[in-house]
């Protein structure tokens, strides 16, 4: 699987860490910043780099890391077609994909360890949608509301 991954200065090191995991695991990693660690750098610029390779095919998912995670989230979700989760357990992990059919996963770098952000990876791009009908419905109201805008 082709992952864009970006991160503010906050989630700079885990970013590097998370890369690491996922080419380990055979995925091709597309690596949209930060190159360094700049305090001055913002999240909703590496939110908008990620979730534009996602929306544009370049990548199947995303993964975001910044201080919280939360920020990053707020921020990729104001892009049509993102549907970003902050996670930091293994079961939203697996379930914002399978039943909510989430392509952004976003991460608190100061909130949870390394271990633990690699194995919510891992979980994050193994996890499929379930296509189920019940999720198909949800899915089709969260897209009308983008499109209304409200």
């Amino acid at each position: 699987m082709k992952v864009a991954i970006g991160a503010d200065h906050g989630g700079f090191e885990l970013k590097r860490e998370l890369s690491a995991v996922l080419e380990d695991a055979g995925h091709q990693v597309l690596d949209l910043g930060a190159d360094s660690v700049e305090s001055g750098d913002d999240y909703p610029d590496y939110a908008r780099a990620v979730g534009r390779a996602v929306v544009e095919g370049k990548a199947e998912r995303g993964i975001l890391v910044c201080g919280s995670g939360a920020g990053a989230a707020i921020a990729a979700n104001k892009m049509r077609g993102i549907r970003a989760v902050l996670a930091h357990d293994t079961y939203t992990a697996h379930q914002m994909v399978e039943h909510d059919n989430a392509n952004v996963c976003c991460l608190g770098a100061r909130v949870i360890g390394p271990e633990l952000a690699a194995e919510i990876v891992r979980v994050f791009v193994d996890a499929r949608f379930s296509g189920e009908e019940r999720h198909m419905r949800r899915l089709a109201k969260v897209a009308q509301m983008e499109e209304e805008g409200r």
